[in-house]
């Protein structure tokens, strides 16, 4: 009986006379299982290998003709893409071989990855802190399990980005991450100063910079004095005073202050924040920055004259939000059922707590659109709907499962050859 073009495939690639030129023509088969054997096959090519790594770590690993590869071409993980080398290292039992093949291959992406993968051996760790890329470095600055003298070196690093991950790292020796408070690098700085260890002097020291990103970190911190804490939350740059209302706790003073904040972005934080006062969200919901509006759109507990203000708001989707959301008053629903915008309309249509009287203003909207929104809600006006100008709505009521007997008989008649087929197949739709 002859084979199928599969069969066929998937008998060549598990027959260990298959010659390589083969293989290599069968690993970009559409058939994933003859992939799979290919990528176990001992006469497949190491460049082979390479593609069939990246969906096939653990078949490629497990291919028997690997041993003499390696003696044959040491070097041959460098066939492989990052993509296939991020694979393999995904693995959870990976070959030593493996990983130090990973530690010299010439992609910066994937040694960086191996320097993030826990249970290296000291040695290995040692090697990729000499890395040239920082990349590779950076990662080694934040793993757990470097040693304090290599994790102190790290620190002193000529790239901020690994001096910055030595800083944040909590193995790092408490003189040795001082010592980054008057890094030369702000960000280095603002790293350093979210450490959870630093002694009053280096707070103290941390208050005397300069830069708002540093003092903003700084400022969301509790254990300060208290009037450095002040100082931060009046400080001349918005962004300082924002942070300052990020902390845990806050007092009750700066809330207020807040509410008449020039900058956007300091009301902001104020309208995040779980203790601030509903009349203070009312104000913030009619904010005239867009940046405030959202950051009260982003809580759950708003208060009704809230929600009633950002359902007046400029932009659509805010609207759009409130028009979705739960619990929605009488007056809410009706001020967004008004709404200039078709598509606000529209999701309120289908809303199933929406007054009747508001349903029927919206089955008799100007918009399309919303007329058939309105067809969709469980308490439609099929009545009304049923005789719409527009095929569309038509056809919406005509799979209404509430559709009465008469209803069906006129849409079974309607002259839209559309409305016809739906109303004859309503059952199956």
């Amino acid at each position: 009986m002859d084979r199928t073009p599969a069969e066929s495939a998937l008998a060549a690639a598990q027959d260990p006379q298959t010659p390589a030129d083969t293989l290599v023509t069968l690993a970009r088969h559409t058939d994933s299982r003859v992939r799979t054997l290919v990528a176990r096959h001992p006469n497949t090519p190491a460049e082979t290998l390479g593609e069939l790594a990246a969906a096939a770590p653990r078949d490629v690993l497990e291919n028997p003709g690997l041993p003499l590869i390696r003696l044959a071409r040491p070097g041959f993980l460098q066939l492989f893409e990052p993509e296939a080398m991020s694979a393999l290292l995904a693995l959870g039992d990976v070959p030593p071989w493996v990983l130090s093949g990973a530690a010299r291959h010439e992609a910066v992406q994937v040694r960086a990855l191996l320097a993030r993968r826990p249970g290296l051996s000291p040695a290995l760790v040692q090697t990729l802190a000499q890395d040239p890329m920082w990349q590779v470095r950076e990662a080694v600055a934040g793993r757990t399990d470097v040693p304090a003298d290599l994790l102190e070196a790290l620190s002193e690093d000529t790239d901020y980005d690994v001096r910055k991950a030595a800083a944040l790292n909590p193995a790092l020796p408490e003189e040795a991450a001082c010592r980054r408070l008057t890094d030369e690098n702000a960000w280095v700085r603002a790293a350093a100063a979210r450490r959870t260890d630093l002694p009053l002097s280096g707070l103290l020291t941390l208050a005397t910079d300069t830069e708002p990103e540093v003092l903003a970190t700084l400022a969301r911190r509790l254990d300060l004095p208290r009037d450095i804490r002040d100082w931060l939350a009046r400080h001349p740059e918005h962004s300082v005073r924002a942070a300052a209302l990020q902390a845990w706790r806050v007092p009750a003073e700066w809330l207020q202050a807040a509410l008449g904040d020039a900058a956007p972005e300091v009301r902001a934080a104020l309208a995040a924040r779980p203790e601030t006062s509903a009349q203070a969200l009312t104000q913030l919901a009619g904010d005239d920055s867009e940046a405030v509006r959202r950051a009260v759109l982003d809580r759950t507990d708003l208060p009704e004259e809230a929600v009633w203000a950002l359902a007046h708001a400029p932009e659509q989707d805010i609207r759009l939000h409130v028009a979705s959301a739960d619990g929605l008053s009488t007056r809410v629903l009706a001020q967004l059922a008004a709404d200039p915008d078709p598509a606000v309309r529209t999701v309120l249509a289908v809303r199933p707590d929406l007054p009747h009287e508001l349903l029927l203003d919206l089955a008799q909207d100007p918009h399309p659109e919303v007329r058939r929104a309105a067809a969709y809600a469980p308490a439609a006006p099929l009545e009304l709907l049923s005789h719409d100008a527009n095929a569309g709505v038509r056809r919406a009521a005509a799979i209404h499962p509430a559709l009465s007997a008469d209803l069906l008989e006129l849409l079974l008649a309607d002259p839209d050859e559309g409305v016809r087929v739906v109303a004859q197949q309503r059952g199956s739709l």
